[in-house]
């Protein structure tokens, strides 16, 4: 295929065809032929650290821990020629502390050069310009978010402020965003130019055309930079560095290091730089005793190590006194969360290493028992044991699920949504495990496990008052049996039925009393889910969750699944003693009877079973259904169900009057809770 450098992401020209060098072999690898194929090393940075948005805060940690060392030169100041005429100003200290600004005038902008377009390319960045690109690479180099305006077209002073009501600018994005007085804006004497520390406008932007240029370096609050990237919805790359603290000191020098680069690839002439506000304090300084790095964190470390490892790490340390065995520590400005000496030991143990720490149990006072465990908890304990016995999988989710999936499953009020979630796809309580699960099943169907059996023991949320937390076993079956020349039977309701009594039996359960209901919510699929109650109250409910529900989470039907109340069983009796019942041994062989009635088309064959089960308690041990039949031969509304009863003799063999005593009271204990007939 021929293709453009744009086509392939890697230039800006679409007009011709991208051409490699002629010293190229066929068949190599494109990304070996483009240099492309080094390898990515992509981290988890906790929110605690925003250093680690730089590159040259990893390479701080990983030189501090023996890998390397860290060079990174420091940022010599470029000498400004003239005053710049263009004012830069803060008018809202709370969201701007500081503003630091310089002008270039002269620049000739354009496309980077290849180096800086290759490093900007492998970590997934475009590049646009010279101008920008140099702001994008001291983003992800430095962790220093900056800004650059085409002098041209502002109109007085660029400032820093609150946003006005009414106003609106169309971003680099695309996008038309309102202004709230609640969001810090950059804006000049005529318009808004962006969102402070989120996005800049479309208007002001650097072309080709661009002669002068004004950088912006500014320190954003972390809060209201977080609040207004989630109202409007918008992350971005300042957006996500801001809203977790920049580097304070990095301010100027940020203005400095890209004067240097845009004079290097761009040309011109700077002004002096200019500052509005004030830039925010270092942290203050910790008093700290070496030897708590062994009391605390159980790591023998000696002080000169102490004191090594943090200056590794960029904090200064000082003697508290002469014959004191305290030092204080200063933290860097781009560490504003070591707050106190446990957050010196937390950075002394990480570099030396976690698994150092010695294993060891906190001493019990003597006689100390563990409290036995509860009824709901000991249920919980054993059926999660017999739902794993029927090849389930285990699975932990979130208590939490998106505010639509909670609405699909009955839930989903405003008094159940999070105040602060930690994803906007986790901003309510789950009024079921359901949701999680047949995402987790449709996931694993994505990656080739087709035949999917999940299942969670864990708490769901009705309501807020002290009732409204329950106990469940859920559990989600994708049934896919795999595919054979003798075609393999679906597992259909009846199997899933199966899996949630054999799952309440082993929890205690009283199985024999639970009576069959098709009354289930909507989230079921009618006529193919069951519930099992005691009285009125609905201990499980089983069977295949309805299509409409599995639409609304893009999830494949049909999917199978139960749901156990464990918080709906009853308690369990007290025995009188710790014997077990009498062994009751039977010498006499069984016998089976069948019997078909006619019965309603909408009477349930477990109706049927349990009356004839009733009919004589003493003689009648088991009673299954065998056939259903519905065709010609019955009457419209009508169909007839088969059943087996078993009889089982204790004292004497039975006799024909026995055994037809016995059949009378069957068919007159179904004909009487069903109003069915016996068939001929």
């Amino acid at each position: 295929m021929l293709c453009s450098g744009a086509e392939l992401e890697l230039d800006t020209d679409a007009d011709g065809i991208f051409e490699l060098d002629d010293c190229l072999k066929v068949g190599t690898p494109l990304a070996e032929a483009l240099g492309l194929n080094d390898p990515v090393i992509d981290i988890e940075v906790t929110p605690n650290r925003p250093d680690w948005l730089g590159v040259v805060g990893i390479a701080r940690d990983l030189a501090a821990a023996g890998l390397g060392k860290h060079t990174t030169k420091q940022v010599l100041p470029v000498p400004g020629r003239y005053p710049s005429p263009q004012q830069v100003g803060t008018e809202a200290p709370q969201a701007c502390a500081a503003f630091a600004g310089r002008l270039i005038r002269g620049v000739k902008n354009g496309p980077s050069p290849e180096w800086l377009q290759r490093r900007l390319r492998s970590i997934g960045q475009k590049p646009i310009s010279a101008l920008v690109d140099i702001t994008n690479f001291i983003t992800h180099d430095r962790g220093r978010p900056l800004h650059v305006y085409d002098v041209a077209k502002l109109s007085g002073t660029v400032r820093a402020r609150m946003g006005r009501e009414g106003e609106s600018f169309l971003a680099l994005n695309g996008k038309v965003y309102d202004v709230t007085p609640t969001m810090c804006v950059i804006a000049d004497d005529a318009r808004v130019l962006g969102l402070g520390g989120v996005i800049g406008g479309e208007y002001s932007g650097c072309t080709e055309t661009t002669v002068d240029v004004l950088i912006e370096s500014a320190y954003f609050d972390p809060t209201i930079t977080h609040q207004t990237g989630r109202a409007l919805a918008l992350t971005t790359d300042a957006q996500y560095r801001f809203a977790r603290g920049v580097d304070s000191g990095f301010i100027v020098p940020g203005v400095e290091l890209a004067t240097r680069m845009i004079l290097d690839l761009c040309g011109g002439e700077p002004s002096e730089i200019m500052l509005a506000g004030e830039i925010p304090a270092a942290p203050p300084p910790v008093t700290f005793d070496p030897d708590r790095v062994r009391t605390l964190s159980g790591i023998d470390v000696k002080p000169t190590r102490v004191r090594a490892v943090l200056k590794d790490l960029g904090f200064e340390t000082s003697a508290e006194g002469q014959g004191s065995k305290r030092i204080v520590v200063q933290p860097p400005t781009w560490r504003r969360d070591v707050v106190g000496p446990a957050d010196l030991v937390e950075e002394v143990a990480r570099i030396e290493g976690f698994d150092k720490m010695p294993t060891l149990e906190p001493p019990r006072a003597q006689g100390f028992r563990a409290p036995p465990a509860s009824v709901g908890e000991s249920r919980s304990r054993l059926g999660k044991r017999a739902t794993a016995a029927l090849g389930y999988f285990e699975a932990v989710t979130w208590s939490f699920c998106s505010r639509e999936q909670a609405l699909q499953f009955g839930g989903g009020g405003d008094e159940m949504l999070v105040a602060n979630p930690i994803s906007s796809e986790l901003d309510c309580m789950r009024p079921s495990i359901l949701p999680a699960l047949l995402v987790a099943a449709q996931q694993n169907a994505n990656r080739g496990f087709d035949d999917a059996r999940l299942f969670e023991a864990g708490p769901i949320y009705r309501s807020t008052s002290d009732g409204g937390q329950e106990r469940t076993i859920t559990a989600v079956w994708r049934a896919r049996p795999p595919r054979h020349w003798r075609a393999a039977p679906q597992p259909d309701i009846f199997d899933v039925k199966r899996d949630v009594l054999m799952v309440l039996e082993a929890i205690g359960a009283p199985v024999a009393s639970l009576q069959t209901s098709s009354d289930v919510p909507a989230w079921w699929r009618p006529g193919r889910a069951g519930a099992l109650r005691l009285g009125n109250k609905a201990v499980a409910i089983f069977g295949e969750i309805h299509p409409r529900t599995l639409k609304a989470l893009d999830v494949e039907a049909p999917v199978l699944a139960f749901e156990i109340l464990l918080d709906a069983l009853p308690q369990p009796r007290a025995k009188n003693g710790r014997t077990k019942a009498p062994l009751e041994k039977l010498d006499l062989m069984p016998l089976t009877r069948d019997f078909a009635f006619i019965v309603d088309d909408g009477t349930a064959a477990a109706d049927v079973a349990r009356a004839a089960l009733g009919a004589d308690k003493q003689l009648i041990s088991d009673v299954s259904l065998f056939d259903v039949y519905r065709g010609e031969r019955m009457a419209a509304g009508k169909k007839s169900l088969a059943i087996e009863v078993t009889l089982q003799p204790r004292d004497k063999t039975l006799t024909d009057a026995d055994i037809e005593a016995a059949s009378a009271k069957v068919v007159s204990a179904v004909m009487k809770a069903t109003g069915g007939t016996l068939r001929n």
